[in-house]
């Protein structure tokens, strides 16, 4: 691209990414990635978040950082070719975000014992799913990680996502540093200053994942995430506004799973009131799974619908559909420009399912106190 004349303008055309997520398997699998290509093709939908490092700690391509193949996160992987696979995407125009699963990585806990999350005991801490988490005050994870993020955005990835950064919600735990609130806040909040730092010569978005619930309370949920101090370090604020996580309801609306719009709509305008930012600075995941706290009910194309029309109502940029399992279908989506959807609410022909893709976030590990 030239240089731009005086007094030349350069219009740029809005953006709202619409994705849907995709496990490291989903992603490197032929057919189950050309599925989701399709139903790209034939809805709203342009954009995907793949799975770069899952919450077990395994990286889903090759990668020249020496640490990963020293702790065997290199033993799973699902993409052969990852710039090639980028590449494909943005020729269909399609926009990559990175997914990488920061603090809880079982991996790394277990290869390096001084980095990862204890208990009173000593001995190395497990979540509900067996899973060892590493200390969020370990200068050396952070370095990992952002190692992670800077080579996943040379690979050309338009956005990096961080998920799991934050403190696991657990009583008793030991770190390396006094557990108070503030030195969580300053450590989450810190971690993702020194990414930005190191991120902003491959002109990427960055963004992170949090809690529902962190939009409704005034503290840091016991996790290191208060919303305040979250956003002034990333573009994007990614909060997973999953009604079945939302196990107390909010105010109004004490059964969530009935009521999708409501908890999407009102959530995100709380997030605008307490930041003072415009609603464009969050872009949310929504359900589209079974229900798991409410009595297990579906989640399909109404309820999809109303929390998409949720997001756009109030100005979000764009949302991101959540399935574990990689299982998606058109019900609820908005199809594409000239595109006529047939009475179940899919494009004409057998869209069929995106996939079973193995899942790498347990939507039930955070229910009983954080509602996932």
């Amino acid at each position: 691209m030239g240089d731009l004349k005086t007094g030349e303008i350069l219009s740029l055309a809005p953006f709202r990414p619409k994705a849907l997520y995709l496990s490291s398997y989903g992603a490197g699998n032929m057919r189950l990635r050309e599925s989701a290509l399709d139903l790209i093709g034939k809805t709203d939908l342009n954009a995907v978040v793949i799975d770069v490092k899952s919450d077990r700690g395994m990286i889903a391509y090759r990668t020249d950082i020496p640490l990963a193949a020293e702790i065997g996160a290199q033993k799973g992987i699902t993409i052969k070719h990852i710039r090639r696979l980028i590449d494909d995407l943005h020729k269909k125009g399609i926009y990559a975000i990175a997914r990488i699963v920061v603090f809880k990585d079982n991996l790394l806990a277990l290869a390096r014992p001084d980095w990862a999350v204890r208990t009173a005991s000593g001995a190395i801490w497990r979540d509900r799913e067996g899973i060892g988490w590493t200390d969020p005050f370990a200068r050396q994870v952070w370095d990992y990680n952002i190692d992670i993020a800077v080579e996943a955005a040379r690979d050309g990835f338009d956005e990096i996502q961080f998920d799991y950064v934050r403190f696991p919600d657990a009583k008793g735990l030991v770190f390396s540093e006094p557990n108070t609130e503030e030195n969580r806040i300053a450590a989450i909040s810190g971690f993702l200053a020194a990414a930005r730092k190191r991120l902003v010569p491959y002109n990427v978005f960055l963004s992170a994942d949090i809690f529902g619930y962190v939009i409704w309370n005034r503290n840091d949920t016991g996790i290191g995430q208060r919303l305040n101090d979250l956003a002034q370090q990333v573009d994007y604020i990614s909060p997973m506004l999953y009604p079945s996580g939302f196990q107390y309801g909010i105010p109004g609306y004490p059964d969530p799973v009935r009521h999708p719009r409501q908890i999407v709509y009102l959530s995100l305008r709380k997030a605008e009131e307490r930041t003072g930012l415009p609603a464009v600075r969050f872009r949310p995941w929504l359900q589209a799974f079974r229900d798991y706290a409410f009595g297990g009910q579906p989640f399909g194309g109404e309820e999809i619908a109303a929390q998409i029309d949720a997001a756009q109502s109030i100005g979000a940029d764009g949302w991101m559909l959540w399935n574990p399992r990689n299982v998606y279908t058109a019900a609820g989506l908005p199809p594409k420009p000239g595109m006529v959807m047939n009475s179940h609410g899919g494009a004409p022909g057998n869209l069929g399912r995106i996939g079973t893709g193995t899942c790498s976030r347990n939507i039930a590990e955070d229910a009983p106190r954080l509602g996932r």
